[in-house]
């Protein structure tokens, strides 16, 4: 049985934000390694999301608990779900504006602090796909400080994917909250699957980019982390979890429960093209 969402849209619905370690090109690994039977699903990093649209997309009706702590994320999120239409109207007139004078419109809208929720994420949007490698960071203050992007014809609308998710969530039963990874131990139950996938560790002093949200990633949020996975796993609950090639990563996960297996995956957002390849990150479960 298809999902309802193709009737109303011919587009297979992918991540609506470029964001840094989406998995998009993971997803074969990634369907590899899920159990063959799971009860709820809960990924409480979403960032873009790439695992939950393909799940959606191949298990009909599959029940799935998502969440982040940017809650800038979370609303984009809940607003293509609940107001498609508004949301497309205010992205084109991104576009418009875009189209006459790029630059001194992409910093008016970057320095911008709209109220609405329309306007906060066709922002959010708009700066993603138009801000320089399609990078979201804020500083300290939670500010976006990315600068303007190098592209002739950005695609700024991308309507049939959006629409595409839209539909999507609101033909399933998904849950969106804006919380803190560790809430999911009170909700998570013997045999539901979550996947973690944290801003990594990093691997070297020049790749330390943890800022999704003006709060770091810390090396004490790495160890609740750990910890976490290994009451889940103590609940009965399936664990996978993906993070950087790091000695520090290997070593809290050394425990029995857990399978550590290394794979290759590239980088789609860093600045030299020729970084983005030749890279290994961890896949972590304990099924």
């Amino acid at each position: 049985m298809k999902q309802v969402y193709s009737q109303v849209s011919t587009v297979v619905p992918k991540p609506f934000v470029k964001w840094a370690g989406g998995k998009r090109q993971l997803i074969p690994i990634l369907n590899e390694n899920l159990p063959k039977t799971f009860g709820t699903y809960f990924e409480p990093f979403i960032g873009g999301g790439a695992l939950l649209f393909h799940i959606l997309t191949e298990r009909n009706a599959q029940k799935c608990s998502i969440s982040d702590l940017n809650s800038d994320l979370v609303l984009a999120y809940t607003t293509i779900r609940n107001r498609i239409d508004d949301l497309i109207s205010s992205l084109k007139n991104h576009e418009r504006n875009y189209h006459k004078d790029s630059k001194s419109y992409y910093y008016s809208v970057r320095e911008s602090n709209p109220r609405s929720e329309i306007e906060k994420t066709s922002r959010l949007l708009f700066l993603n796909r138009t801000c320089f490698n399609g990078l979201y960071r804020v500083n300290s203050k939670g500010k976006f400080n990315v600068p303007l992007g190098r592209y002739s014809n950005p695609n700024i609308v991308n309507e049939g994917n959006l629409r595409s998710v839209s539909s999507i969530l609101q033909a399933s039963r998904v849950s969106i909250k804006c919380r803190d990874f560790e809430a999911v131990l009170r909700d998570a139950k013997k045999g539901d699957l979550v996947y973690f996938d944290p801003p990594y560790q990093p691997v070297s002093n020049t790749a330390n980019f943890t800022s999704y949200t003006n709060k770091d990633f810390t090396d004490s949020d790495l160890e609740r982390l750990a910890d976490l996975c290994n009451n889940l796993d103590s609940k009965g609950c399936k664990v996978l979890l993906s993070n950087s090639d790091s000695k520090q990563v290997s070593d809290l996960f050394s425990g029995k429960s857990w399978k550590v297996k290394k794979i290759q995956a590239n980088r789609s957002i860093n600045s030299n093209s020729r970084k983005r390849t030749g890279h290994f990150e961890l896949l972590i479960k304990n099924y």
